[in-house]
C-alpha cells in the first residue's frame, strides 16, 4: 500500500532528512587514507544519536552497523569493520538512515579518495547525475517508469551497467515501504506518482556488467565482473510541480 503523507508527517520526515544529510556531510570530512570503515560507522552513529535521533539501519533485519560503507566493486550494504581501512584510490558509498519522530530520511553518498582513476571518477559523476536526471522528470502523475528509464538511459550512454536485483523504495513510518523504485523502466508505464508521496531514489551503476553477486555475509553486493560501482541516494516528496529533496 502507498502511503500519502500529511503535512505534519512530511514535517518530521524532514527533520529525520536533515539528520541523514548532516552525517553524511560530516562523513565526508572525516572519511581519509588510514580510517577504519568500523571508525566511520561509530562517528555516523553517535552523530545521529547527539542529534535526537536513531540510526534506522542498526539491526534493521538484522544488519549489525549503522551505516553501509562499500568500496570499490561493493555496490551496497558493506558491513563496517574494524580491520578494514580505507585506502588511496578507492571510491567509497556510505549508505545510512535516521528516524526521528516515528519517521525516516535514508540517503547515500559515493566518495573519491584522494587520486583516483579518471575512470572512477566519471562512474561516481554520472551516477549522481542519474539521480538529478530522475528527479527531473519527477511531479504529480508521472509514472513510475519514467524514473527507471531516466536512470538507464543517462548511465548506459556511458556504456555503464544499471543495477536491477536491487532498487530505490517507498520510506516514511517504515524505511522500505511500497513502492518499489527501479533504475530501469519504460517511460509512460507504472503506477502514477501523487502528490507527498515519499520514496528514495538511488542509483546503483556499474563501471562494468549490470550484473552483482552476494558476499557470504548475506548482505553486501559485488559487481559481478569486479569492477567498480557506485550509489546516490536521496529521500524526496513528490509535489504537484516536481519534488523536494528532503536529505539536502
Amino acid at each position: 500500500m502507498i502511503n500519502i503523507k500529511t503535512p505534519e508527517q512530511l514535517e518530521y520526515m524532514r527533520a529525520a532528512g536533515k539528520v541523514v544529510a548532516d552525517t553524511l556531510k560530516l562523513l565526508e570530512d572525516k572519511i581519509c587514507v588510514g580510517i577504519s570503515t568500523y571508525q566511520l560507522d561509530k562517528i555516523a552513529h553517535d552523530f545521529i544519536v547527539k542529534c535526537g535521533a536513531r540510526p534506522n539501519f542498526l539491526h534493521y533485519r538484522g544488519y549489525p552497523s549503522s551505516v553501509c560503507i562499500s568500496i570499490d566493486e561493493e555496490v551496497v550494504h558493506g558491513i563496517p569493520d574494524k580491520h578494514r581501512f580505507i585506502e588511496e584510490g578507492q571510491i567509497v558509498s556510505v549508505d545510512l538512515g535516521a528516524v526521528m519522530h516515528g519517521y525516516n530520511g535514508d540517503a547515500a553518498r559515493t566518495f573519491c579518495i584522494g587520486q583516483v582513476s579518471q575512470q572512477k571518477r566519471t562512474l561516481v559523476e554520472v551516477t549522481e547525475q542519474c539521480f538529478f536526471k530522475a528527479l527531473s522528470v519527477v511531479k504529480n502523475g508521472v509514472r513510475l517508469g519514467d524514473i527507471g528509464w531516466a536512470v538507464s538511459q543517462h548511465a548506459q550512454s556511458f556504456g555503464f551497467g544499471v543495477v536491477t536485483e536491487l532498487v530505490g523504495h517507498g520510506i516514511g513510518s517504515t524505511l522500505h515501504e511500497d513502492p518499489n523504485v527501479p533504475n530501469y523502466g519504460i517511460k509512460g508505464r507504472g503506477i502514477r506518482l501523487a502528490t507527498n508521496m515519499t520514496i528514495c531514489i538511488e542509483p546503483m551503476i556499474n563501471m562494468g556488467t549490470s550484473e552483482v553477486v552476494f558476499s557470504p555475509n548475506g548482505w553486501t553486493a559485488i559487481t559481478k565482473d569486479h569492477m567498480p560501482s557506485a550509489h546516490y541516494e536521496n529521500t524526496i516528496v513528490i509535489t504537484d510541480n516536481g519534488a523536494e529533496i528532503l536529505t539536502k
